[in-house]
């Protein structure tokens, strides 16, 4: 009788093992970062490894705390272990020759190998006592001769550079990243992007840091061609309400890419720095936003190991067939201009509690469905376009439809940061007739708070409440990107 409860037992191990090999656990922190003091004289190397050292201590208790919850993997943040503050001399104590991964190293084993590797050598060792994947961000230094035109004139590239250790603590990825923010200015552009990917027992991961996210290579390469599971994205993330928050823009591009993403920010509220989140395509699993205390945050989740073949993936999107099929709404006698993060945008208010509207601008015209749960006098929302080259930071070409909230009763004050809101929405209908399909769906709550399974994307592009009636509303908006007008 013994025989069936046996064979039983071992059929029920089996399912288990099958199903938890489609999953896995995920880990992110977020990390308020020691910095070193202001100089202009770079400091000895000793004095370069005590800071780092100092960071290192607080990023292993995450690590550690990460795996006995059962992380497979942790991702810690750009600029995680030295900070930034730097000029090109500043940061070289603080930078490693970092090997291709081709070399099948351990450092935690090994680490004359490829000496002097300090910061390489407690990483992996990081990675291999805690049998975790550990993800950061360190400097990698390259000497250079004069027979390269590209050379600097020190001799050396310097690089903003991620690295990722295995289970085992072997370094498995090393990315470059190739989208300088304007004030890196310590730091060189790879002569070439870099995609890079790595396998695991549970998906195959890409990797890049923060701003290469608006831009085609290397993150949509990574993920349309090269068709990842998971990205890790290690980021210094500063803020900019009301589209470019990082936990909505970072939901928002997992939930257009169709891919998981692993965040994890540095924390430094004077500069606007902090939201980290584990991200699926169907929203986020978890994310963490404080501009009020000065704490790091560990963050842990289980996420599909292939969400491209899970029943709950996104199905594939129009983004402009339901937008192009309508004819315009009620004609706007009172558009006016605005602008938001240096972009002029076009706008109509909304003056009925409920009603239709359209406005364009150039080849983008948005639409909108709306009916308010009850109206707060002092509140005033407007329905927003743009279509344009975005020049400040960088250069990149966006389509934006966007409902939101105005900072007061003053059409001026459209388009500035607002964090609070209390008007509720019984429902909205968002579409609008984009040229690109990577268009990024974002809802964002009073409090900068997500709005996970509260809305949903049909097929035909439209962006729609599911909640009645939603919690109160700061912005509704598709975020597009049209990489090849950049």
């Amino acid at each position: 009788p013994s025989q069936p409860l046996l064979h039983a037992a071992v059929f029920a191990l089996a399912v288990l093992q099958a199903l938890a090999s489609n999953t896995f656990i995920a880990a992110v922190y977020e990390h308020a970062v020691i910095l070193p003091d202001a100089t202009y004289q770079p400091v000895s190397p000793d004095d370069a490894l005590a800071l780092m050292n100092k960071n290192m201590d607080v990023l292993e208790g995450a690590i550690r705390e990460a795996a006995q919850q059962g992380a497979h993997i942790i991702v810690t943040p750009e600029d995680g272990i030295y900070g930034w503050r730097f000029t090109r001399e500043t940061i070289y104590p603080y930078l490693e020759d970092i090997p291709d991964p081709a070399v099948n190293w351990i450092p935690c084993t090994d680490p004359t190998r490829f000496a002097p590797a300090p910061v390489q050598e407690r990483l992996s060792c990081m990675a291999r006592n805690n049998s975790i994947y550990v993800v950061a961000n360190i400097g990698d230094k390259k000497p250079c001769n004069s027979s390269d035109p590209g050379c600097p004139s020190d001799g050396r590239y310097q690089y903003n550079t991620n690295v990722v250790f295995d289970s085992e603590g072997k370094l498995v990825a090393r990315y470059h990243k190739y989208n300088l923010f304007m004030s890196e200015t310590q730091f060189n552009y790879p002569k070439e992007p870099e995609a890079v990917t790595f396998e695991t027992p549970f998906g195959k991961f890409g990797i890049f840091t923060c701003f290469d996210i608006l831009f085609h290579e290397p993150a949509v390469v990574l993920v349309s061609e090269l068709q990842v599971d998971t990205v890790l994205f290690p980021t210094a993330w500063m803020n900019v309400l009301p589209f470019l928050t990082a936990v909505e823009f970072h939901s928002a591009w997992a939930m257009g890419m169709g891919v998981n993403f692993l965040a994890a920010n540095t924390h430094y509220t004077s500069m606007s720095m902090t939201g980290s989140g584990i991200y699926a395509p169907d929203g986020a699993r978890t994310y963490y936003y404080n501009m009020k205390t000065e704490d790091g945050r560990l963050l842990i989740a289980e996420l599909d190991s292939h969400p491209r073949l899970s029943p709950a993936s996104p199905p594939a999107v129009n983004w402009s067939s339901y937008a192009l099929s309508v004819k315009r709404f009620s004609p706007n006698d009172h558009d006016f201009g605005g602008l938001i993060f240096h972009d002029w945008f076009t706008f109509t208010k909304l003056t009925e509690p409920e009603g239709n509207l359209t406005v364009c601008q150039k080849d983008l015209c948005c639409h909108l469905s709306y009916k308010m749960a009850g109206k707060e006098n002092d509140e005033i929302y407007v329905l927003g376009a743009f279509d344009g080259l975005h020049v400040v930071e960088g250069q990149y070409y966006l389509q934006i439809c966007t409902l939101l909230k105005c900072k007061s009763t003053d059409l001026h004050t459209c388009g500035q940061p607002v964090e609070t809101a209390q008007t509720e929405f019984e429902m909205f209908s968002l579409s609008g007739t984009f040229g690109t399909n990577y268009v990024f769906p974002e809802v964002l709550y009073s409090g900068v708070q997500l709005a996970p399974g509260e809305f949903e994307v049909l097929n035909d592009g439209r962006l729609m409440s599911k909640t009645r009636p939603t919690k109160p509303v700061i912005t509704v908006t598709l975020f597009g990107r049209w990489y090849e007008k950049d």
